[in-house]
């Protein structure tokens, strides 16, 4: 199963407009001229992908600060399949925002989404000690009410885009308790021809290791690190067949045309009831590029590169032949 790029002009993204899901879209090229489509929910969204009715959508799948985002995992684990076709991560900046003309002495209320609140507590405490902060929907409604004149406070904490949709001032800019905050996007599409191998990719999969045994996580573990494939990211969940069963998503680096990943994959075909492959993809940024931060892929070691396999495979079939 391989992955394709949108070839229609629709495109959804978990809304309302402002969100940071929204932010994330609107930096891939795809978004350039399309109608871009707001949602309720992430079911929603990948909903519309599978039905034909968009090209793609764009949905939140791991938090720097709460890890993974499970409605999104567990979205892509089940029902009809569909695969990831790019990467996004975007940087948390919280905003203060208000209509023009409120200074900060004015805010007594602030809207906010509670993990948005959880995550400004410290520089609400400092700078807004005074200041009830009052649950919002999400960020995006907190700031669209404040703008439409229905909302029952004086300011919100919006992501940036949300000040420029609704036409409100900022008071503050990056009030996050942590700077370095980030959330990684992903755009997800119906299966397809698969990216261009870049040579900073990853490859995402959800493993189905069937009946419980001693030694199973071990043995996913192996497959990788037996042929230098370095693993991003790998956590369970629950499959919903009971308790004790669960399945485990996994990214890890590299792309399917590598011989050392497609080598894994079929390690995992052989010994696992299901492997779902969520394509392969090119990381956020690239080589080099804005969002590779620290070179994070790794170079194939010593004996796992292609050229390795290639070899590996000729000497077996002169010794095949050789008899």
């Amino acid at each position: 199963m391989t992955t394709a790029t949108p070839t229609t002009r629709r495109l959804a993204y978990l809304g309302p407009t402002g969100t940071f899901t929204e932010q994330a879209l609107l930096t891939r090229p795809e978004a350039a001229g399309a109608e871009l489509v707001p949602c309720p929910t992430v079911p929603a969204a990948l909903d519309l992908v599978r039905s034909g009715e968009v090209g793609a959508a764009m949905v939140a799948i791991e938090s720097s600060v709460e890890g993974a985002v499970s409605v999104t995992l567990d979205e892509l684990a089940t029902g009809e399949p569909l695969v990831i076709l790019g990467e996004v991560e975007v940087p948390v900046a919280f905003y203060l925002v208000a209509p023009a003309g409120t200074a900060m002495a004015d805010v007594r209320r602030v809207g906010a989404h509670p993990h948005a609140a959880a995550q400004v507590r410290r520089w609400l405490a400092e700078h807004l000690p005074g200041a009830e902060v009052v649950d919002a929907a999400s960020n995006a409604a907190s700031a669209a009410d404040l703008a439409a004149g229905t909302a029952s406070w004086d300011a919100a904490i919006a992501a940036p885009l949300s000040a420029e949709r609704h036409g409100l001032a900022t008071l503050a800019a990056g009030i996050a308790d942590n700077p370095d905050a980030v959330t990684r996007f992903v755009l997800v599409g119906r299966p397809g021809a698969t990216p261009a191998r870049t040579g900073a990719d990853k490859t995402s999969l959800v493993v189905f290791p069937g009946e419980d045994r001693p030694g199973l996580l071990l043995e996913i573990l192996e497959s990788f690190a037996l042929r230098g494939v370095n693993l991003v990211r790998i956590e369970s969940r629950p499959t919903g067949e009971g308790l004790g069963r669960y399945c485990f998503s996994i990214d890890a680096e590299g792309h399917l045309d590598e011989a050392r990943v497609a080598e894994t994959l079929m390690s995992l075909h052989r010994t696992s009831a299901e492997v779902r492959f969520l394509g392969s993809y090119p990381r956020a940024g690239g080589p080099g590029g804005p969002g590779d931060t620290a070179g994070r892929t790794t170079a194939a070691p010593a004996g796992h590169t292609d050229e390795d396999f290639d070899a590996a495979r000729a000497w077996l079939e002169q010794l095949r032949a050789s008899r």
